[in-house]
């Protein structure tokens, strides 16, 4: 199959690579044009221009970072993908962003003879490079049965929630879930240490429990080391809880978590923290807390 990857960020590059090694004719195009090259000298092409790479694609595959920036790749009149995918191709947008804009986006290109499904993805640059993600999907079930040979490279877990827009749904709803979880952990963490217990025999114990979690496990050392390497940027989870925040204001759904999480990672941004992975919410239970940087020890 050939496959335009748009978007060549933490999570696009490692997706188009998995493409690449399963036999996959991929060409690749990103807005910083030097992250292509990676990709090029391990058997991709190049294009220009959004249209250009459709041209020469089946599927259309989106990787960006907020809601304008897939409308731009996507529908621009001068560059972008519309101008270029052919009646019978598909569009698949791994990007996280608003259920409305989805469902517009995609009657765009309905309007076209072209199909779309949105499949936003969780579980991390590790999920990424390993092809283990989770992936939430929105689309007809013709257009999710012609995405599923692509999703089954990039991901272990493929669900399709509903028609169009319905894997956005889903997206938010586990964001909700991880803003809750990165803080209770960094709350539980501090917690343990300024009591006296060793805090990295609380994360082996309570991991065999109840409170297990790929979070816990993946997650707890950043916060006891007070190191924050990516994983997920904050400013990109602070724009996913925008779009949460704004979906339960629609439907009316108190949002508590959602709310408290979205003002702390503001805090961290302002403070320059915005591009470290959002474990570094521990940050803010830490300086409350009086706990000094650096690692936590027992």
């Amino acid at each position: 199959m050939s496959i335009a990857v748009i978007g060549m960020g933490t999570m696009g590059a490692p997706m188009a690579r998995n493409l690449l090694k399963a036999g996959h004719r991929v060409v690749v195009h990103n807005r910083t044009r030097e992250r292509e090259e990676p990709l090029v000298a391990e058997g991709a092409s190049r294009a220009g221009s959004p249209a250009e790479a459709a041209r020469a694609a089946d599927v259309v595959l989106t990787c960006v970072s907020d809601t304008p920036d897939v409308e731009r790749v996507l529908l621009d009149p001068d560059i972008g993908a519309i101008g270029g995918l052919r009646a019978g191709g598909l569009v698949i947008d791994c990007s996280s962003i608003s259920p409305a804009a989805t469902r517009d986006i995609a009657a765009r290109f309905r309007g076209k003879g072209i199909g779309y499904v949105d499949a936003p993805v969780s579980g991390g640059s590790e999920g990424a490079v390993k092809g283990t993600l989770a992936i939430m999907c929105g689309g007809s079930e013709a257009d999710f049965e012609r995405a599923k040979p692509v999703l089954e490279v990039l991901g272990a877990r493929i669900t399709r929630i509903g028609d169009v827009g319905a894997g956005q749904i889903a997206k938010v709803a586990n964001q909700v879930v991880i803003a809750g979880t990165f803080l209770a952990l960094g709350e539980a963490l501090t917690l343990a240490h300024r009591a006296g217990a060793d805090p990295e025999k609380v994360v082996e114990a309570i991991g065999g429990g109840v409170a297990g979690s790929w979070i816990l496990q993946n997650r707890s050392g950043n916060m006891l080391n007070d190191t924050y390497p990516l994983g997920f940027r904050t400013r990109l989870h602070r724009k996913d809880l925008g779009i949460a925040l704004e979906t339960a204001r629609t439907f009316e759904v108190p949002a508590h978590v959602a709310s408290l999480v979205a003002t702390l990672e503001d805090g961290l941004i302002a403070q320059g923290y915005g591009d470290e992975d959002m474990s570094n919410l521990a940050r803010c239970v830490r300086q409350g807390a009086g706990v000094p940087a650096g690692p936590m020890k027992g």
